[in-house]
């Protein structure tokens, strides 16, 4: 059993942390407090929630099915992935009707009996606004696309050919990763960031930006209670295309995200859409770094309410490689530094966003903890309790309140991802080692974090009487909500009780977060609040027995708010953890 000291008394970090800083946010300043800062969002991937009609994909339908297991997890928002008419090329991020459903999907009457269903059970609902990129068979790219002269023309972002080929730029999902696709219709090039079926529209076109803020308007005219950005701060570009400046240094992402219009489009978004709604905006910040964070969410630039930031999920992989993990796994210290210092970026004005897990991540519990027989349940809980004691907005991926677990794939053929089968494609066009491709998708890859939800032990896991769309995890018999309902002592049940811990003390929503024992190895700890008013939270990362002292000047005065193990070892100051144990405690 290895210990730990912790050589800086409580008062000294305390004082640190304030010294020369203007009064953080805090609990009693009820000017700073709103709804989406106290909310618990919840992001549903609708093609693998619940399939209603035999088809294999997941649906509305399905999803109004299961409003009342929604409604018990105690969450107050529901992000729901791209729902829009779409050819599916990346999953409904190719969008080609804004104000359609897709008939996989189901219809807009479908919709609307979501919505109130929702409502009606003080839910809200947050769709994902994807405006950067549209497909390549919406109406708008079909008639840009037939003649220069066209009046959609420049809807998009066309390169004529006769001017050679434009200076280069990075795509995502391309199999050759050029953004620039020659398209003979018109003898010149069109700009994708993303899939060559993914063209981007051009926010430099005021009647482009109007159908935009027009399509958000019909939405929110619905009801609907706000808009995750999918990679917004893309949309501005210097229609010049120069060579990337030398400044980023080939960071594309970066670049991408610093366009010279950004900013003046948000706040015409704000001004013409967002300021007339009760609602929640959250932009995807791909690119954005803690010295730019600020010009999306202060109040005062009348922007967005959010964003989530990169930094923690880019982690602990290998510098230059695709998605692929470090050998010897992450490192805490360094994980721990990055979240300390997203929490200081909005320690004073703006809001942070908190997550582990998305519908383009893998698994939480096998990303971050440790998905072994032994230690899935305590490890997920673990996670579960540091996403929901810290000072942001938490993100909580559906399936993660089960600790479900990456699938982890042999083949290529199992996978349906655009971004894995391009990217296997460009390793081997290469004659790179497409085995460790695959070996490092096992732990990163995007198809792992969509696999279809576990409600049951039944054929494919309740999720469809059909073939599912991906294929479902094979420990579905055992890892399921209809087995965890049953188990007091399941993740699902302590994902319920930590989030009803959340709500009953604000001081996790708004209290000072203070970082203890900065390099330890092993464990993660932190206080919220202070003064008379202060809570102790204790992370076990390893799956080792630690000892771990409490800081001096501080004393625990009762037994864990939340603990995911049975027993709790406090011998005079001393607390004894247990692998991945995590405690939540009062202190004073």
């Amino acid at each position: 059993m290895k210990k730990y000291f912790l050589s800086i008394p409580i008062f000294m970090l305390f004082f640190m942390s304030c010294a020369n800083k203007p009064t953080p946010q805090n609990v009693s300043d009820s000017a700073n407090h709103q709804w989406w800062k106290e909310a618990v969002v919840y992001q549903i991937y609708p093609r693998s929630f619940k399939d209603s009609d035999g088809d294999g994909v997941g649906d509305l339908k399905g999803i109004i099915s299961k409003l009342d297991y929604i409604k018990s997890l105690g969450i107050d928002v529901v992000w729901l992935n791209p729902i829009f008419s779409s050819p599916n090329a990346d999953n409904g991020y190719d969008i080609s009707d804004y104000k359609g459903i897709m008939k996989e999907f189901g219809t807009m009457q479908d919709f609307d009996a979501l919505l109130k269903g929702m409502h009606e059970r003080g839910i809200k609902l947050v769709l994902d606004l994807v405006a950067n990129h549209s497909s390549n068979e919406h109406e708008w790219f079909k008639q840009s696309r037939s003649s220069r002269t066209n009046p959609y023309r420049d809807y998009y972002h066309w390169w004529p050919a006769e001017k050679g080929k434009p200076a280069k730029r990075w795509s995502f999902f391309d199999v050759n990763a050029d953004a620039w696709m020659y398209d003979s219709t018109t003898n010149a090039y069109y700009l994708h960031y993303f899939s060559r079926r993914q063209p981007d529209l051009n926010w430099e076109n005021p009647k482009l930006r109007k159908e935009i803020f027009d399509m958000m308007n019909f939405w929110f005219d619905k009801g609907i209670d706000g808009f995750r950005m999918d990679v917004i701060p893309f949309i501005s570009k210097d229609t010049s295309f120069p060579e990337l400046p030398k400044e980023y240094n080939g960071d594309f992402v970066t670049y991408y995200a610093n366009g010279p219009h950004l900013h003046d489009y948000l706040k015409e978004m704000n001004k013409e859409v967002l300021s007339k709604h009760n609602v929640m905006s959250v932009a995807e910040g791909a690119g954005v770094t803690i010295e730019t964070a600020h010009n999306f969410v202060d109040e005062d630039r009348h922007e967005l309410n959010m964003l989530y930031h990169f930094d923690g999920v880019n982690y602990g992989y290998v510098p230059g490689k695709f998605k692929t993990p470090e050998p010897e796994g992450y490192k805490l210290v360094g994980f721990k530094e990055i979240y300390s210092k997203w929490d200081s970026v909005f320690a004073i004005k703006g809001w942070g966003t908190i997550y582990l897990g998305n519908h383009d991540q893998p698994r939480m519990v096998t990303r971050w903890g440790n998905d072994a027989p032994q230690f899935r349940e305590v490890s997920s809980k673990m996670l579960t309790t540091f996403l929901l004691t810290m000072r942001a907005t938490p993100y909580y991926y559906f399936g993660d309140e089960l600790g479900m677990n990456n699938i982890k794939f042999d083949k290529i053929e199992d996978y349906n991802d655009i971004e894995t089968i391009n990217h296997y494609q460009l390793i081997k066009n290469k004659g790179e080692d497409v085995k460790a491709f695959l070996d490092a998708q096992k732990i990163s890859g995007r198809d792992n974090g969509r696999t279809p939800f576990q409600w049951d032990a039944t054929a494919n896991a309740g999720f469809t009487t059909g073939k599912p769309w991906l294929k479902v995890n094979p420990n579905y018999t055992t890892v399921n909500v209809a087995a965890e309902e049953a188990d007091t002592s399941s993740c699902l049940n302590y994902f319920k009780k930590a989030v009803q811990l959340r709500k009953n003390n604000k001081i996790l929503v708004y209290g000072k977060y203070i970082l203890l024992d900065k390099y330890n190895e092993k464990i993660y700890a932190y206080t919220r609040g202070d003064g008379n008013d202060m809570i102790l939270v204790i992370l076990n990362f390893s799956k080792d027995k630690v000892d771990w002292h409490i800081p001096s000047g501080l004393s625990i005065v009762e037994t864990p708010l939340i603990n995911n193990y049975h027993s709790f070892v406090n011998n005079n100051g001393i607390i004894s953890l247990q692998p991945y144990q995590a405690i939540v405690i009062k202190v004073k």
